[in-house]
């Protein structure tokens, strides 16, 4: 399974995410929106965009890690991404 990460390696929950993902089967793609000018560039376009976003602009968040699975759906989940991949490796 494939997850795209949209974080930062200046935030620790990305960090923290990074961690525990590679501890698992899953093939991580990370798009850095703090070194990688294209990764902020998806990054903005996404929380300008994307309904997953209103509740966290409303609170005055960031919005990373952001996950986007290899079928598509997205979360800020971690512990729904980790289920998806237990899921799909067995």
């Amino acid at each position: 399974m494939k997850v795209k990460i949209l974080g930062s390696n200046l935030c620790p929950d990305t960090m923290y995410a990074l961690m525990q993902l590679k501890g698992t089967t899953a093939e991580v793609e990370f798009q850095n929106i703090a070194t990688e000018f294209p990764s902020l560039k998806i990054f903005l376009n996404e929380r300008e965009h994307n309904p997953l976003y209103d509740q966290v602009k409303k609170q005055g968040g960031i919005g990373i890690p952001f996950f986007t699975l290899e079928d598509g759906s997205q979360t800020f989940d971690l512990q729904q991404v980790l289920r998806t991949i237990k899921k799909t490796s067995k």
